[in-house]
Formats: structure tokens, sequence, C-alpha cells
């Protein structure tokens, strides 16, 4: 082997190496507590949360959509980075665990055992965050416009299609996933956050759709809808009364949560863990049999 192929590997994981870790992986996380899940859900709701916050504070005034969603992107890229780091549960990057069970190393019950739980305490996070932000008064900046453009955006996003919202849920999630994935080979946290950024900048820039950062954009909306001030704002900027009429947590779990929930468990079960498990484990099996 040359050197330079033995430096390489020294840096990092091979991507088989990464596939087997996740087997590990996976059993770990089957195995935890509800207790724990349920904290560690809560903390990587807020996570997501603060950097759905922070996207939309920063980007509330810039008119041109492109360059808006390319900062969002930048900055939402912090959520996943506390949460991969600090080790909190992401409902989405929980998608990775299929492959201990494609493995035969984690039950697919249990699997799902640790999806609910999280997905549940990621919910109690965001709602956190949430509350906290609307009694914070923020949305008061820029006369009442950040509270105007929380309005607009979970409008827009309860106003998908179902089609829409699916398939956006796929596209983002195969992302984010990746960006998990990759910090997984990464031997330092430096290496970590650097995997991390460059995937998640690219799906918010792109517009897809992530249904834990939907329980900040959507409820954060919908609460917003409670101050006048704030909706005359909305009005202000285009939005018309019927979009927000159609803004309720109805439309939230209908028309976004459920579509986009389901894009995002085939994003990261189907297009990257079970990927690579057919790529590095099971054709590895194969051959030695």
């Amino acid at each position: 082997m040359y050197k330079g192929e033995v430096y390489i590997e020294n840096l990092h994981f091979s991507p088989t190496e990464v596939t087997e870790n996740y087997v590990e992986v996976g059993c770990k996380k089957t195995s935890s507590t509800v207790y724990r899940l349920l904290l560690l859900g809560i903390l990587g709701g807020a996570f997501i949360a603060f950097a759905s916050q922070g996207s939309n504070a920063a980007i509330h005034t810039i008119q041109s959509i492109g360059i808006a969603k390319a900062l969002a992107g930048a900055l939402f890229s912090t959520g996943l980075m506390m949460v991969v780091i600090t080790g909190a549960e992401l409902f989405t990057g929980n998608m990775l665990i299929v492959v201990s069970c494609l493995e035969g190393k984690s039950k697919w019950l249990k699997l799902l055992r640790n999806w609910f739980f999280v997905y549940m305490g990621n919910f109690i996070g965001s709602m956190i965050i949430v509350l906290f932000i609307i009694l914070s008064g923020q949305f008061n900046f820029s006369d009442g416009l950040l509270g105007a453009f929380t309005i607009k955006t979970a409008s827009y996003k309860v106003n998908l299609s179902f089609a829409n919202a699916f398939f956006m849920g796929i596209l983002c999630n195969w992302l984010v996933c990746m960006a998990v994935w990759m910090a997984a080979a990464a031997k330092d946290i430096a290496g970590k956050l650097l995997a991390i950024f460059f995937p998640i900048w690219l799906f918010i820039t792109s517009g897809f759709e992530h249904s834990i950062a939907n329980m900040y954009y959507i409820p954060a909306g919908i609460l917003a809808k409670n101050n006048q001030a704030w909706v005359d704002a909305a009005i202000s900027i285009g939005i018309t009364p019927n979009k927000l009429d159609a803004l309720n947590w109805y439309s939230f779990l209908v028309k976004n949560l459920i579509p986009v929930t389901l894009g995002n468990i085939i994003g990261g079960t189907l297009f990257v863990g079970s990927m690579y498990w057919l790529s590095f484990l099971y054709k590895r099996r194969k051959i030695a049999v």
C-alpha cells in the first residue's frame, strides 16, 4: 500500500469502516432507555429550533431569495453540529439505525421505539424554543417584520401539495443523513464540523423540507398569528387572508408534517443507510459465502 493511501486512511474512517461502525451505533441507540431518548431528543429538537430561528432572524429583511437561502443554510448547519458533537438525538439522523437492523444486529421494533420517542422529544424541544421566542418578543424585530416573515414561512410550508412536501422531504434527509454519515468518517471535531456544513448548507439553500425544523417553523408561525401587529405586517408583505386561514394545527400535521416525515424516512433509510449497507456489508457477506 502506498504511503499516501496509509496517510489518508489514518485521517478518517474508510466507507466500509463507517458502515461497520454504524452497526454498533444502531445497537447502542436501540438499547437506550426511554428516559435518555426523550431527554436527548428534547435537546436535539431545541438545537434544530435554535438553528431555524437564527436563520429566520438573519434573512428576514433580505429581498433576494437566493442570497437569503444561502445565508440561512450557512447558519442552519450549526443546529446539526450541536446535535452530532454533543450526542443529542435527532429523528432524521436516526434513520441510519437501519444499517444495524439490516445487518441483523438490532431489532426492527426497537428501531421504531427509538424513532417514536426521539420524534416526541424533538417536538417537545422545538416547542420549548417556539414558546421562549414568542415570550422574548423577538418577533418585534424590524417593526414586527420578523414576526411577519415567520408567518410567511409557515404559510408557505402548509400550502405545499402532499407530493411536493413528500419529495422535498426525501431530498432533504438524503442530504442530512449524508452530513451525519460523512461526520462519522471524521476522527476529530474539526473534520466533523466541516463534513456537516456543506450538505446542510446545500439542503437549506435548495429549500428542501425537514420535519424537525418544521416543528419550529410552523408552530412559530401559528402562534405568531395571535399578534395582530405581526399579522398586519404579514399581510403587508403579501400573505393573503386565505393563506392565513390555512395556517393552523391541522394543516401543520396533515399538509406538512406527515408527508415531510414520510419523505425524510425514505431519504435517510433508503438512499443512505440501505445503499451503504448494500455496498459494503451485504456485498462482502455474499462474497464470503
